[in-house]
């Protein structure tokens, strides 16, 4: 029996042999046949290419904002990945995409992802940079401020030059286009020394569909507006207004899913470790997964925003681009101070006053907040038309289950608030002036701040900048040394900026 299956294999093999040897002799001999497999090989080929083609224009299509941001950019934010492209128009859309497709190897991308430094069928490795010097002067803020608790604070006013900060950039996608990585290193210079001042980091995505983009690794949590993959394509070049620093969360390790539902519709879903893990060590987080934060965009007129559904109208729309947004975020928090100190690395709750909720005496007692529960809605709508932009967001927070040692005086808290900003395009890709402010209704103090700020494109393109702003803030309760802001600061700073980002 043995015998007769080697037989049969033998005659299988001989068989396949003489297929494959007539196939040949029948391509040698008959031109249609020759000209058939060649077409087969063709199309191989040409489905390869297709699908490199196809990979390259959905990262324009995030480029122009009809897509999710092709990343998440860690204060820097990580991500590291807010490009740029041409005008944004509906009717457009098509012909940009056919007419800026990201170039080939050894050049520069259109959109603002750096150079590509590698382009094969298997993959792309692309390198971008974004950094600025900074110029700031505090000399007009008063020297010292008083909490609501009647305790004095001396500020550490500064009047100093800062490159404030450098991210370097590695993206691309690996084996199948759908499956896209990055890599970054960010590096906050205004505070050398301390605990992650530079984070090396990145995540992982894979499209499954537009409705459904899975990604794991750090990002933002989609919190508000400014939290949302839009950076750094903001008015207020590395800064956001009082408010939105103060209610916003944070960056974070975790799982999300993000897409387009419809036409009109983007959304986006994260569950993560905290708030914020920016100098929380991995042991000193709970054993819970307890954080999660999810938006929703609407973009009825024009079905997009402009790039990364940024703030401004860089790209002067033709059609009045609406957008409409909410967002809420949950955590439960805890003090996450590093062994052996009293240092709360996790600062991301404060009071209205500017006191850290987490920190030895906050309320003025012996008592000490261990755990809390943040909750956290917000409400943005914004409109672009013709170098002409406007947003606006409101939040709501509340603060409770108070897990404590001692007496506090709290057993909740809400604050609640808002921030505008608006800007103009005096000179198309060229000049733009901006007005932005805040105000928090808070249970301990209602600060405020406006700004008033010009940006001057030299080269015409989005990213490269020479920014001045002049910002009056009203008792802050936000305040760390990459920010023009200083916790309990009450008057005038000013601030210039210029920065680049290839």
């Amino acid at each position: 029996m043995k015998n007769g299956n080697n037989s049969i294999a033998c005659a299988v093999i001989a068989s396949a042999w003489l297929m494959i040897g007539s196939q040949t002799l029948a391509a040698e001999d008959d031109p249609i046949l020759a000209r058939l497999m060649a077409l087969e090989e063709n199309q191989r080929n040409l489905e390869q290419e297709l699908a490199v083609r196809d990979a390259r224009i959905r990262e324009l299509e995030e480029y122009l904002g009809f897509g999710e941001s092709p990343g998440s950019h860690l204060a820097s934010e990580t991500v590291v990945r807010d490009p740029e492209a041409g005008t944004v128009n509906v009717q457009s859309a098509t012909s940009v995409a056919q007419a800026e497709t990201p170039s080939r190897a050894g050049t520069l991308n259109p959109g603002g992802t750096g150079y590509r430094l590698v382009d094969t069928p298997q993959g792309t490795l692309n390198f971008s940079a974004w950094t600025y010097v900074r110029y700031l002067n505090q000399t007009g803020l008063d020297d010292d401020y008083t909490d609501s608790f009647g305790r004095e604070f001396e500020i550490d006013i500064r009047n100093d030059f800062q490159v404030n900060k450098v991210n370097l950039t590695f993206n691309g996608w690996l084996y199948d286009p759908a499956f896209r990585w990055l890599l970054y290193t960010w590096t906050s210079n205004t505070s050398q020394g301390e605990s992650a001042q530079v984070v090396v980091a990145g995540n992982l995505k894979y499209r499954f569909s537009e409705a459904l983009d899975v990604g794991a690794g750090i990002d933002s949590l989609p919190g508000t507006r400014s939290t949302a993959s839009n950076f750094p394509h903001w008015i207020k070049l590395d800064s956001r207004t009082m408010a939105d620093d103060f209610f916003r969360p944070s960056y974070t390790t975790g799982l999300w899913s993000a897409g387009k539902l419809g036409d009109d519709f983007r959304y986006k879903l994260m569950v993560g470790n905290n708030l914020s893990q920016l100098g929380v060590n991995a042991s000193r987080l709970d054993d819970e997964l307890n954080t999660w934060s999810a938006r929703l965009d609407w973009m009825p007129t024009t079905g997009e925003f402009g790039p990364a559904q940024g703030f401004d109208d860089f790209h002067m729309h033709s059609e009045l681009a609406t957008l409409f947004g909410i967002a809420g975020t949950y955590s439960e928090e805890d003090r996450q101070s590093q062994p052996g100190t009293e240092d709360i690395n996790n600062s991301q709750i404060r009071l209205s006053d500017g006191t850290r909720i987490f920190q030895p005496g906050a309320f003025d007692t012996d008592g000490r907040i261990n755990r809390a529960t943040y909750q956290m809605l917000a409400m943005d709508a914004g409109l672009k038309y013709q170098g002409f932009s406007l947003m606006g967001e409101y939040y709501w927070r509340w603060v409770d289950d108070f897990d404590i040692d001692g007496d506090i005086p709290e057993d909740d808290l809400f604050d609640h608030g808002f921030q505008i900003q608006s800007s103009y395009m005096f000179r198309p890709k060229s000049l733009q002036g901006y007005v932005a402010g805040s105000m928090i209704f808070g249970e301990y103090g209602e600060p405020w701040d406006t700004a008033v700020g010009i940006n001057w494109y030299p080269f015409g393109h989005r990213l490269v900048r020479l920014n001045g702003e002049v910002l009056y803030m009203n008792d802050s309760p936000i305040g760390y040394s990459s920010i023009p802001y200083q916790v309990g600061g009450n008057g005038v700073a000013v601030h210039t900026n210029l920065e680049m980002k290839f």
